[in-house]
């Protein structure tokens, strides 16, 4: 859906140039909620914002749908934008329109004339979005997740094949977030819409994407499906997003478990494992006891996963078997100690 190569952008403030985008590559399957999380200044709203051309790149190319989005010029470009729709930070409704006003205004630019056919298309949209009953507010009436509920029923309301959102929950308190997410995922599902989001929030991530990539200084340092980056981050800025996701302090847990005796092992189980015997039946085959350190089982999307730090009792031998045979099984095995 979806191909970048070689982004590069620079901003330019008098005579200081900032870097924001240094050669980003990405692809996005057609269908997936595919994520793009970083920290402050590492470029992502720059990103996000290139794939419907409100910014510029300096150089690189841009493919979306089969579509050389960097040649086209005006009535083409302005076409192509009502492919795309767009969800922003702080919703960006027109205060003095109503729900159904606001819904209503980008048929209207793309040139519906019909006011039945427009008025038909609004209440589809606030009855998707679940704001059937507040067509006749106005933006102030409204919390601020019926506001960006607003925002996503204006964003899908020229059947775009693609949807942005630009930290589209990070303004929301926790549970409207989870609802606001929830109600993406099913558009997702029911529509087979392609999905990219940009957040700082692992949490955001882990809820609803597929694929996760993550910029640091302009660029991926890390890509890949969420499950694996979560649960193995390789890059240090990734391994700083999961700890303080999880509130985990990994020096901190070493040097707590510097007295433990035995051999420190983190298993990860995802799928159905999660739920099996595998640990039970492996240590009890080979003669080994075990301390639980530490564990958590949670969803990443839709998939069950699960770590465990354990401090194995035995032999070296013993344990190495043991570790062998929960590889065999399709278990994780890292060494800690």
């Amino acid at each position: 859906m979806i191909q970048l190569q070689q982004l590069h952008k620079t901003y330019r403030a008098g005579p200081r140039e900032v870097v924001a985008l240094a050669g980003v590559d990405l692809s996005v399957a057609r269908g997936e909620v595919f994520g793009i999380i970083g920290h402050s200044g590492a470029g992502k709203s720059t990103l996000i914002r290139l794939l419907n051309r409100l910014e510029e790149p300096d150089r690189g190319s841009l493919h979306i749908d089969g579509v050389d989005v960097l040649a086209l010029r005006d009535a083409e470009l302005r076409a192509f934008r009502q492919r795309v729709g767009m969800i922003f930070q702080h919703f960006n409704l027109l205060s003095s329109k109503t729900v159904a006003e606001n819904v209503a205004f980008p048929l209207r630019i793309a040139g519906w004339t019909s006011a039945s056919e427009v008025q038909q298309r609004v209440q589809e949209l606030l009855a998707l979005v679940g704001l059937a009953d507040q067509a006749d507010k106005y933006p102030s009436q409204l919390s601020g997740g019926q506001k960006q509920r607003v925002g996503i029923a204006r964003a899908l309301a020229n059947r775009p094949t693609l949807l942005l959102c630009d930290e589209a929950t990070s303004a929301l308190d926790p549970q409207t977030t989870q609802s606001i997410l929830q109600l993406l995922l099913d558009i997702n599902q029911r529509m087979g819409l392609t999905i990219v989001l940009i957040t700082h929030e692992m949490d955001v991530i882990r809820s609803i994407c597929d694929r996760v990539a993550v910029l640091d200084g302009g660029r991926v340092v890390e890509s890949g499906p969420v499950t694996q980056v979560f649960l193995h981050p390789q890059h240090p800025t990734t391994q700083r997003f999961v700890q303080e996701a999880e509130h985990l302090d990994e020096n901190a847990q070493l040097d707590a478990l510097a007295h433990v005796p035995g051999h420190i092992v983190r298993l990860t189980f995802v799928g159905e494992a999660t739920y099996g015997a595998a640990l039970s039946e492996v240590v009890r085959a080979h003669g080994l006891g075990f301390n639980l350190l530490g564990g958590r089982i949670e969803r990443i999307k839709h998939t069950p996963c699960g770590q465990l730090t354990l401090a194995l009792q035995g032999e070296a031998a013993q344990v190495q078997a043991a570790m062998e045979a929960l590889r065999a099984q399709g278990t994780t095995v890292e060494v800690i100690r």
